[in-house]
């Protein structure tokens, strides 16, 4: 049995939204004791309502954000501060445009002290691995969407995480851009270079496709519903993934999670829109 790397113990999370007048301010509860493991080696996907709390419950996780209570333990210790073996890809990629791509890969290293030709080694490196070679000097409006995400993961893989938080870091990306993108995830974190890996998205299909584990979270305050294995064999880029028994049930059951937060929770008329007849 795997390992637990990190552990989420009943993370709560509570802002408090301020008003014209203090009798107007507004307590709004965005998780409510969220508990977890991550085991090593794991790719886990957290899913749920838009609104449920999964960024922040990542940026917790990260040190970024602080709970109202509960704790995230990882290496054995308390976080409270962003961890040196935890690699953030981010939904907008968070390239600096005044760098070049091989600049922007080396940033951690050199935050973290390495010397100037190790962390040239470690960016080329890993810009080969994500498919980059021969773009380490263009600037970050001089490449596409898709080769700044790369960036982004060559960046976060470069100081050599532990674990890999990653925030939909496909959202913003051309659907056919994107398959390929995860495609090219699994074969560095589940081949190339084996990371335990945390990953938010919206997309069930992406879920299923990259997911060891999927965490489901309720509406708002999100809750863990349920933890969903998928039992599917590994090696996913090698094979058509749809083609297998238990794909489609995997599906419909979240998808029918999702449903039944969206439209039976009031998700729907928080948006100011209406449930289908």
């Amino acid at each position: 049995m795997p390992t637990s790397i990190l552990q989420v113990k009943e993370i709560t999370k509570t802002f408090e939204k301020k008003g014209a007048r203090r009798e107007e301010n507004q307590t709004i509860d965005v998780l409510e004791q969220v508990s977890f493991d991550l085991k090593e080696g794991s790719l886990t996907s957290i899913i749920g309502p838009s609104g449920c709390g999964k960024t922040t419950l990542l940026r917790i996780i990260d040190g970024l954000v602080e709970p109202s209570s509960g704790e995230v333990i990882f290496g054995g210790k308390p976080v409270r501060s962003p961890p040196t073996k935890m690699g953030f890809v981010f939904q907008q990629f968070g390239l600096l445009p005044w760098r070049s791509v091989q600049k922007n890969v080396e940033l951690g290293l050199e935050l973290h002290g390495v010397e100037a030709q190790r962390r040239k080694e470690i960016a080329e490196k890993y810009l080969k691995i994500v498919g980059l070679q021969g773009f380490e000097n263009n600037y970050i409006h001089e490449i596409s969407g898709g080769m700044q995400q790369r960036a982004g993961l060559a960046r976060a893989l470069a100081i050599d995480p532990e674990v890999l938080l990653m925030d939909e870091p496909f959202a913003s990306i051309d659907e056919q851009t994107r398959e390929i993108l995860q495609r090219q995830l699994l074969q560095i974190v589940k081949g190339a270079i084996p990371k335990t890996t945390l990953l938010v998205t919206h997309n069930v299909d992406e879920a299923i496709y990259l997911s060891d584990e999927i965490v489901l979270l309720s509406a708002r305050p999100g809750r863990v519903s349920e933890i969903i294995p998928v039992n599917l064999p590994p090696e996913r880029w090698t094979y058509d993934l749809r083609s297998k028994p238990g794909y489609t049930s995997l599906r419909n059951r979240i998808w029918k999670f999702l449903e039944n937060e969206i439209v039976g929770k009031g998700v729907l008329e928080a948006y100011g829109l209406r449930a289908a007849a």
